[in-house]
């Protein structure tokens, strides 16, 4: 089969398009022929060797989110049924043709989703929805600013945030890029490139600042986010995308009554009452409409360097799905 991995870490030309030999499930598992994988920021966190907190033994395949069919079943596999439509969170190994997964992992695909939304829904969509739920515990009327608001996961940290019913402040660097994040239900946005963003989230909420900031770009962003966050604030500390890590005064946080949450999804893994409450619940809001699954680049699997770049360069809209099957464009 053909897999996109890399044998050492670096920029993203050392992901190498290339054939390994095709697995076999184990006892308990099946075999998924993966049609579509998503592409997440920890991808590129992996391949670079940055810190994270899993280890990426080499030779190592990406992917923690695919969608397919079943291809085989392992021993003792007796309730599900080959050519069942599935979707799944392996945590790796998706930038591949194939990939055996335990039968317990695999959720069954309706047919009103196709493969594309399947492998963009799962990674982001969940980890917006436990955020804003258990890490923001957003409420009603809650002002909250997204940064990086029109990538894969900040579209649907904007949809699920006006669900919730909060005033979502969009922050984006681009002007397309804010235009999407109104479209898809910001009421407001910003462009946090500029030295006085905070300012302007200021006087949007009318000098009492935002209750709750997604942040997602590290280094001195960081500080600029408290300055627009209001008494009792929260911020929820995803990732720093800038690949800057960010100083904070402790002492500043004591005065307004500021929290700081760090939050690494992985660790509500082991709650699968959680994850299957938070996956029917955003199924629902998806198979209904009221989410709108924003696939803004969709590349054969050979060209995941590529997928990186446009990541790491900032340039995607929406989610960036690969294509195992699809021929070189």
């Amino acid at each position: 089969m053909k897999v996109s991995r890399f044998h050492q870490n670096g920029n993203p030309d050392v992901l190498v398009y290339e054939e390994i030999e095709t697995p076999k499930p184990n006892a308990g598992e099946v075999l998924i022929k993966i049609e579509s994988v998503g592409v997440n920021y920890a991808d590129t966190i992996r391949r670079r060797g940055d810190n994270y907190p899993e280890p990426s033994p080499v030779p190592f395949i990406l992917g923690i989110e695919v969608a397919g069919t079943i291809e085989e079943l392992g021993e003792g596999v007796d309730n599900l049924a080959i050519g069942t439509r599935v979707f799944a969170i392996p945590g790796s190994g998706g930038y591949a043709q194939y990939i055996p997964i335990s039968a317990t992992a695999v959720i069954p695909l309706p047919e009103s989703i196709d493969f594309d939304t399947a492998a963009a829904i799962l990674a982001h969509g969940l980890t917006a929805m436990i955020v804003l739920q258990k890490a923001a515990k957003i409420q009603r009327g809650e002002t909250i600013l997204i940064e990086g608001a029109a990538g894969g996961l900040g579209l649907f940290a904007v949809q699920i945030a006006k669900i919730f019913g909060a005033v979502v402040i969009a922050a984006a660097s681009t002007e397309e890029k804010r235009k999407i994040a109104i479209d898809y239900g910001a009421d407001f946005a910003i462009d946090y490139t500029q030295a006085d963003w905070s300012q302007k989230v200021i006087e949007l909420t009318d000098g009492k600042g935002v209750d709750v900031i997604w942040e997602t770009t590290g280094g001195e962003a960081v500080n600029q986010a408290l300055d627009a966050l209001a008494v009792f604030g929260r911020m929820i500390y995803l990732g720093q995308s800038s690949g800057q890590s960010a100083s904070i005064d402790p002492w500043r946080l004591t005065a307004p009554n500021h929290t700081i949450t760090g939050i690494y999804i992985n660790n509500y893994s082991n709650d699968p009452v959680l994850i299957g409450t938070a996956l029917q619940e955003l199924m629902g809001y998806v198979i209904s409409g009221e989410i709108k699954v924003e696939a803004g680049h969709i590349l054969p699997l050979s060209q995941a360097s590529e997928a990186h770049m446009l990541l790491e360069n900032r340039k995607n809209i929406g989610k960036i799905v690969l294509k195992p099957w699809k021929l070189i464009e």
